[in-house]
């Protein structure tokens, strides 16, 4: 995988608006905020989607609704970020609260990971 690193400098600014309408398009989902993406399902997908067979999917919580099920599929992340060498700290225990700030920052690194990593093959 290639590793990314967001500042201020080099980061494109994309709009709360802009990230749900690029997650619910790829993923064909439909979630009404980026603090919503705080369950780690749609970011274990696109692994999936740029790493086939790094997350097993069958084991990833689609319909979570707690912060313990939202850690059981981060953690089958982080295995999937170790396994491709990613070196991106995830901050679980800021993105299981559901604020919309933590969510919208890693949000914002995941895109700009999605764009180097995904060969744009068919998913």
């Amino acid at each position: 995988a290639v590793n990314v690193y967001s500042t201020s400098v080099n980061s494109e600014k994309l709009s709360r608006n802009d990230l749900v309408d690029w997650v619910n398009q790829a993923l064909d989902t439909n979630y009404a905020r980026g603090e919503h993406l705080c369950s780690g399902a749609a970011y274990c997908q696109f692994m999936d989607m740029m790493f086939p067979g790094s997350v097993s999917m069958k084991k990833i919580k689609f319909d979570a609704k707690h912060d313990y099920n939202y850690i059981e599929n981060f953690k089958i992340l982080q295995g999937a970020f170790r396994k491709k060498g990613v070196d991106k700290v995830i901050p679980v225990d800021k993105l299981v609260k559901g604020r919309f700030q933590d969510n919208f920052e890693f949000g914002q690194w995941f895109k700009k990971f999605f764009d180097a990593n995904y060969d744009g093959h068919q998913y």
